[in-house]
């Protein structure tokens, strides 16, 4: 496993890679990447048992599915740091003909991604159907996704939700990504959704918060924390409180950068905000 430093060099070198991502397209989604980053680098490098030799099966192995599809530049990002296909590839982000759609698809047969998504609502519900068969199969690995606070307005995760708790699924970790924004201002604001945390509990869940959702540390210790509490009946939820746009000052916090790429010299202050530390492709 990568020490802390070479995990928190990794998270940045990631920020950089998403911010040229969407600056050379003018297009793309930064602020909900940068807000998941630390997420998605401890899953990948710290937490998950993966081979980046990749099968679609996924037998004998942790899967993870990115519901709130539309934060692909963090994925791509993580998935092309780890070894699943080439760094240099990120250069192809959302051209014609790329295997790195804006939102994630399978026909291009992109190594690492199993599901095609970015119609919100619909991870949880593939995630489970992941997990039952690694019960039918006896595959004793565990199921992650992630989705976005705002996607919970969806109606398809609340019959997921309640078939999670009803059928005993507790080989599955879904995460909550936490920073109160959505495209159209604040979830407040757009749609109050009251305690999402009692919400799961009266469903059935398990449910564990993570306060710090970009401390690198805090992440991991909550991911440990939440495969701990597998195998018990129940399926986990974590409600990881991160901030939008973290890592870039003039993005943190606000839905304004929730579709928005940089232009030129807004791209160069993300930049200096992260210096690099593994080498940009």
């Amino acid at each position: 496993m990568p020490d802390t430093q070479q995990l928190n060099d990794l998270t940045t070198q990631v920020r950089r890679d998403i911010v040229r991502m969407v600056h050379k397209v003018n297009s793309g989604h930064p602020g909900g990447s940068l807000g998941c980053t630390e997420f998605l680098v401890a899953l990948y490098n710290e937490i998950m048992e993966v081979d980046t030799n990749f099968k679609m099966d996924g037998i004998n192995e942790d899967l993870f599915f990115l519901s709130n599809g539309h934060i692909s530049p963090v994925f791509y990002s993580v998935l092309a740091r780890k070894g699943y296909f080439p760094v240099e590839e990120l250069n192809t982000f959302r051209l014609l003909d790329s295997r790195l759609q804006g939102h994630p698809t399978t026909h291009e047969g992109l190594p690492g991604v199993r599901i095609a998504s970015g119609s919100l609502g619909q991870g949880m519900s593939v995630a489970l159907g992941a997990a039952l068969a690694k019960k039918l199969n006896n595959d004793t690995h565990t199921v992650y996704s992630l989705h976005g606070d705002g996607e919970l307005q969806e109606g398809q995760n609340w019959e997921a939700i309640m078939y999670a708790a009803g059928n005993k699924v507790d080989n599955y970790i879904a995460t909550i990504d936490l920073n109160g924004q959505q495209i159209d201002g604040a979830t407040d604001d757009v749609l109050p959704m009251g305690s999402i945390r009692q919400k799961f509990e009266a469903f059935g869940w398990d449910v564990m918060e993570v306060e710090k959702g970009n401390d690198l540390e805090a992440v991991i210790a909550g991911l440990k924390e939440a495969k701990s509490r597998t195998g018990k009946g129940k399926p986990v939820c974590i409600l990881l409180h991160t901030i939008m746009g973290n890592g870039v000052d003039f993005m943190m916090g606000t839905h304004a950068w929730h579709g928005k790429a940089p232009n030129d010299e807004q791209l160069e202050k993300a930049l200096a905000q992260n210096p690099e530390t593994l080498g940009d492709y």
